[in-house]
């Protein structure tokens, strides 16, 4: 019979052989896509920084929903504390919608960044938000429309928001 740190090894083993390659391929794409910097400053402080590395970490361990709600709090947080920097105070404590329509018109992100995370923010409220059965924001509405597993497509959100996530440290290193 097994004690309980022999079954979490065993656990812990089986899960690290099985899932290595996907991790490993996760791992390069964020490597050959992260942006090389001497420095990367994150004006939202320690918060952000977490917020960063735990996104990062959780794409690499195949933690979509988590990449895709860090990720985006991350942005959001960082545009805020741009704004906030910048003096503007009225910006404090509104929506990412808000502060995306914001660092849109001021010039903080491309119309294209604006698309992609408008879209993605939207996602974002129905992984974080309950949806009656059915609702077509719902994974499984979308997966039946799309013609795809949701996994694949929580995946595909994820890789999204890690570019964006990329793309706006790279706006902020140095």
């Amino acid at each position: 019979m097994l004690d309980g740190a022999s079954i979490s090894a065993k656990w812990l083993n089986d899960e690290d052989s099985r899932c290595f390659d996907d991790r490993r391929s996760r791992l390069d794409w964020l490597a050959s896509n992260t942006p090389s910097s001497s420095y990367w400053a994150f004006p939202g402080g320690l918060l952000a920084k977490s917020l960063f590395e735990e996104a990062r970490y959780s794409f690499v361990y195949g933690q979509f929903l988590a990449t895709t709600l860090l990720g985006l709090a991350y942005i959001e947080l960082t545009l805020g504390a741009l704004f906030y920097a910048s003096g503007r105070n009225d910006l404090k404590r509104v929506s990412i919608s808000k502060l995306l329509e914001e660092a849109h018109a001021n010039g903080l992100i491309s119309n294209n960044e604006f698309l992609d995370l408008d879209r993605v923010r939207s996602k974002r409220n129905a992984y974080a938000h309950f949806r009656e059965p059915g609702h077509e924001e719902s994974i499984e509405y979308q997966a039946v429309r799309e013609n795809e597993q949701p996994y694949d497509i929580v995946e595909r959100d994820a890789a999204a928001v890690m570019t964006l996530v990329l793309r706006m440290v790279e706006k902020n290193a140095i």
